[in-house]
């Protein structure tokens, strides 16, 4: 595991990510550890708490739906993506549909990742395949009739996912199209800081105002510029905090940020952050979406 992290860490730290869409250049997987850091695939896919292998299978995520548990995505052939071509593995992270044409539960956010360029998409493939296979199989998901039929994601995929590449905004400066960019794409930002119907779609209207994690009381803030939010946050507070994990307040980060910060933010070029903070700073201002329960 140590050594995973210091090839990723390394890798990460050495590559200035070019801005999505240039060039047709062969799949890098130096490239790609950047994409998995700012992906936060680590977190997700690695049951650290009990011991697991990297990758090979994340811990338990409880929703009101059920139990999730996060896929094997190391290149075994038998159990993880070695088998997986390139257009299985763009159909999976793009569509939610795996190789054998099930469609995958949105725990895993396809729904932001199909904002993600096919060059990314690519890049991170290839540096999943420098990772050690690990002969571990997935865990089977724990969830209660009817969500357990997965013909109700059908439905629930025409209310609530529309795929295609994110687009820049012309009107926007070049960070703010970066900010923007990472945010809505690779680091699925909205997925917790949003919050959800009843059928768990992200309510849009309430875009970053804030979200309750899984079916716990774990609220993700409001990153909106709204009093309730970051309106007192300064850009370069916002930049240091992805950077550190700590708040201008002198706070430290606990929770899932705090791991995001770890496995993520904190490995993001200065640029990529700033960037961050500047799309952050221009969001429409909302008041929070949610509360912790009493």
């Amino acid at each position: 595991m140590n050594a995973l992290r210091r090839v990723a860490l390394v890798a990460g730290a050495t590559f200035l990510l070019v801005a999505p869409g240039v060039g047709d250049e062969a799949p890098s997987a130096q490239r790609g550890a950047y994409v998995f850091h700012a992906g936060g695939c680590y977190a997700c896919h690695t049951d650290e708490k009990t011991g697991g292998q990297p990758l090979a299978g994340g811990p338990p995520l409880t929703t009101p739906f059920g139990t999730f548990y996060a896929t094997n995505i190391t290149p075994d052939r038998d159990h993880g993506i070695g088998r997986w071509t390139d257009a299985q593995f763009l159909r999976a992270m793009r569509e939610g549909i795996a190789p054998d044409g099930t469609h995958y539960y949105p725990v895993f956010p396809f729904t932001s990742y199909t904002k993600a360029t096919e060059r990314d998409l690519l890049d991170l493939k290839a540096y999943l395949s420098t990772i050690p296979p690990v002969p571990r199989p997935d865990r089977e998901h724990e969830i209660a009739f009817p969500y357990s039929m997965r013909i109700t994601l059908i439905p629930w995929r025409w209310l609530n996912f529309t795929s295609g590449e994110w687009q820049a905004d012309p009107a926007r400066t070049p960070a703010w199209n970066r900010g923007s960019y990472l945010v809505e794409a690779l680091l699925h930002c909205g997925e917790c800081h949003t919050p959800r119907d009843w059928l768990g779609g992200l309510d849009r209207a309430q875009w970053m105002a804030g979200g309750r994690i899984g079916a716990g009381d774990v609220v993700a803030p409001n990153l909106t510029p709204h009093p309730n939010g970051l309106a007192d946050w300064s850009a370069e507070d916002i930049a240091f905090s992805l950077e550190l994990g700590t708040t201008p307040h002198g706070d430290v980060f606990g929770n899932e940020m705090a791991e995001v910060v770890r496995g993520s933010t904190s490995h993001l070029s200065k640029d990529d952050r700033d960037a961050i903070a500047e799309y952050l700073k221009a969001l429409k201002p909302l008041p929070s979406a949610v509360v912790k329960r009493p």
